[in-house]
């Protein structure tokens, strides 16, 4: 078996809060094309590096001095793909559904929201991506006592 082809990067292409890439990122992101880098806060100084990505693919990263890497970077962008620079690992909500509908509607409703979502000992871990536990927990009001929030 062939190693991966490695994707050679030497610039930030977009960023990932602009309005028209956001879009396009959320649509890759549904259709299985989103990948990302993640990229401890010491190293972003850094400007030549070889990492893999959370999908498993080697990148070799060489930018130029001018370009400072930052969360929310994205090093590649097509109509079919995209590469976008998450700094550390995210902070992770756990829930505990009180029941077992409830941990299908729970389930149902993260994977619509299209988060990234761990299982463990009953409970649905929520990777906290962008904003705070709140403005995760806000959007599950509809299910207001059908879970449990685990500290």
């Amino acid at each position: 078996m062939s190693p991966p082809d490695v994707r050679m990067v030497d610039r930030i292409v977009a960023w990932r809060d602009d309005p028209d890439t956001a879009s396009l990122l959320h649509r890759l992101d549904h259709d299985g094309g989103l990948d990302m880098l993640v990229i401890a806060e010491a190293d972003l100084g850094r400007r030549r590096f070889q990492a893999t990505t959370e999908n498993g693919m080697p990148v070799q990263v060489a930018l130029p001095r001018s370009e400072r890497l930052a969360d929310g970077a994205v090093l590649h962008l097509d109509e079919r793909q995209a590469l976008v620079v998450r700094v550390g690992a995210p902070a992770w909500l756990d829930l505990e559904p009180l029941d077992r509908a409830s941990a299908l509607e729970l389930g149902y409703a993260a994977g619509n929201l299209h988060w990234r979502v761990t299982f463990s000992d009953g409970r649905v871990q929520v990777a906290l991506d962008s904003g705070d536990a709140e403005s995760y927990l806000a959007r599950l009001a509809p299910l207001d006592g059908r879970f449990r929030v685990v500290s």
